[in-house]
């Protein structure tokens, strides 16, 4: 696997346990409350991912490296 998508999937995994872990935490143990909260969490990160602005990894990353 390359380091960029090590990147990619580690900033999808930090976001999703840090919800989990907040709302477990905090008394909350349904597990679908707990599954919602980890696919929310990573709404951020597909949100990073699509906009054609973001040159760390986002739909524009290809681009701005060319340019220079």
């Amino acid at each position: 696997m390359n380091k960029k998508l090590e990147a990619i999937l580690a900033t999808y995994l930090r976001a999703a346990v840090a919800s989990v872990l907040a709302l477990y935490l905090s008394g909350v143990t349904d597990p679908k409350s707990l599954l919602m909260a980890g696919i929310a969490a990573v709404a951020g990160p597909v949100l990073k991912a699509l906009d054609p602005k973001e040159t760390a990894f986002g739909r524009g990353s290809g681009k701005a490296m060319q340019v220079k």
